[in-house]
């Protein structure tokens, strides 16, 4: 029997685990997907980890020599400890050691929109750019860097916090404490917050959005905004008109400040809005320098909801000795 040489990829995250073998083309050769068991803490959800990683291993025609995991929080480039999991209520969980501890495989950890970045980069939209962002954008809005050939990382491996770029300097309050961040304009749980506002507001304007949640003001979110916005209701344009323009704007200062050959955007609110690509890019040719939009090329996520496993798995074959 051909023994395919594998890494596995792991997508760790406050709803949902997903895990898979990886072969280096890239392709996702075995599949599991877990409900993050939250309640039970961080023993719990390692649990998780370890188990669904013993039956990967057990899967027939695959060798594993890795395994690449990427989560939603901060995550300590040294020791691949997460320092803080929002979404998970983990700090300072030792992760990177405790699975490698466990399942006797080597392992990495990094943020998961990163991971995402990585196999957009080397598998997927991105394959054979030296110098491009990836942007994802759905609950939050997270990012990954490409420049000169080099994923970077940053000081404090925090590079790529691309929706806490302030576009407006008196917008919204976001999560992390700072007014007008992309997020806090057209990441989805803003979206959902600008909706339920406006329909408190004026239920009467608001009513096609109310009507879709079931006239409960709490059930709005940015599902119920582009189903009301493609059933052409006025409130959802204006807001998806305002989501579109500070994409728009922060895309067009990455560029400025970048220069990147290649924007890949994807995550929830894109996949649910494919049309927005193509409106974003006018609005960051009008926005941005002319001499940094000439070989510019603005598209989607090619891997979709698999690109943080491929991703995450990539990694582990790229950085650790197999």
């Amino acid at each position: 029997m051909d023994i395919r040489n594998c890494a596995i990829g792991i997508d760790l995250g406050g709803t949902k685990i997903a895990l898979g073998a990886v072969d280096e083309e890239g392709r996702l050769l075995e599949l599991l997907r877990y409900d993050t068991e939250t309640q039970g803490g961080y023993s719990a959800v390692l649990n998780q980890v370890v188990r669904g990683v013993e039956q990967l291993k057990g899967a027939s025609g695959i060798s594993i020599s890795g395994i690449g995991i990427g989560v939603a929080g901060q995550v300590d480039p040294g020791t691949g400890a997460v320092i803080f999991a929002p979404n998970l209520d983990w700090h300072n969980v030792e992760l990177q050691a405790e699975v490698q501890k466990a399942c006797a495989i080597p392992v990495v950890v990094t943020n998961d929109v990163r991971a995402a970045m990585w196999g957009e980069w080397l598998f997927g939209a991105g394959l054979g750019a030296g110098d491009l962002v990836c942007i994802f954008i759905g609950t939050g809005i997270g990012g990954g860097i490409v420049c000169g050939g080099r994923a970077l990382e940053g000081c404090s491996n925090t590079a790529g916090e691309i929706g806490h770029m302030t576009v407006d300097l008196r917008g919204p309050l976001c999560n992390c404490g700072n007014r007008g961040c992309m997020e806090a304009l057209a990441g989805g749980w803003a979206i959902a917050r600008r909706a339920q506002e406006s329909v408190k507001a004026d239920p009467v304007f608001g009513g096609a959005i109310l009507k879709i949640a079931g006239e409960k003001v709490g059930e709005i979110t940015a599902r119920t905004v582009v189903q009301a916005f493609y059933a052409g209701d006025a409130l959802a344009v204006e807001i998806i008109d305002e989501v579109t323009d500070a994409l728009a704007a922060g895309v067009a200062a990455l560029v400025n400040a970048l220069n990147p050959c290649q924007i890949i955007l994807g995550g929830g609110i894109i996949e649910g809005m494919p049309e927005m690509i193509p409106r974003i890019d006018k609005g960051v040719r009008r926005r941005a320098l002319s001499a940094a939009t000439g070989r510019l090329a603005i598209c989607a996520s090619k891997l979709g909801n698999e690109a943080g496993i491929i991703g995450a798995a990539a990694l582990a074959m790229k950085t650790l000795t197999f």
